[in-house]
């Protein structure tokens, strides 16, 4: 069992494997099958823009709530830049490609139902949603083209003086804090708009 969970990809095959295991569960109990209709496509891609959205929430959290406050904490500094050699550049693959998805994902579940242009326009009727998605726009530019070009100075992609990697490192963590601050106001317009009808 150990060795089965000790691989990442065996692990995501087991998900998968149990979803459609449920899937067929609950069409047995229920009598109500999936149809791969378009209202079942359209379902599908909210389950995937839910999806990467955790990925990405959740290494944005992790930077904020551990790996920030904690590496100042690590004795001797050779730890730290264990964690910047090795972990750092991990979450930050997970980190920006979860922004990437969670932003395509999220653009076509809004074209699928027809309230794209009326959320970014923040129509009557839309207005929690489309600013839910502006702010998740400018979170995503902050990973892509703040926090990423800096955090590659950090971890050594791309040559920088020490003072370089110092500054660089200063503004991708203000930069991170800031997508910290725009995802509690973020996460509510998204989940008021279905929820609340706001």
């Amino acid at each position: 069992m150990a060795t089965f969970f000790s691989s990442l990809q065996k692990t995501l095959t087991a998900g998968l494997v149990l979803l459609v295991a449920i899937m067929i569960l609950v069409g047995l109990i229920s009598g109500q099958w999936v149809r791969p209709d378009y209202a079942w496509f359209t379902f599908v891609m909210r389950w995937l823009h839910v999806l990467s959205g955790i990925m990405w929430i959740g290494v944005l959290y992790y930077f904020n709530f551990v790996q920030m406050p904690t590496m100042p904490k690590i004795e001797p500094a050779d730890h730290r830049a264990a964690i910047t050699k090795f972990i750092l550049p991990e979450a930050l693959f997970w980190f920006r490609w979860g922004a990437a998805f969670t932003v395509l994902t999220g653009l076509l579940v809004a074209w699928m139902n027809g309230y794209l242009v009326n959320a970014l326009l923040l129509h009557k009727g839309h207005i929690a949603i489309g600013i839910g998605m502006w702010l998740a726009l400018i979170m995503a530019f902050n990973v892509w083209f703040i926090i990423w070009p800096n955090q590659k100075k950090v971890i050594g992609l791309v040559e920088a003086t020490a003072e370089e990697k110092a500054a660089a490192g200063r503004t991708a963590s203000m930069t991170s804090r800031i997508n910290t601050m725009l995802s509690i106001p973020m996460l509510y317009c998204m989940v008021a708009q279905q929820n609340a009808g706001l």
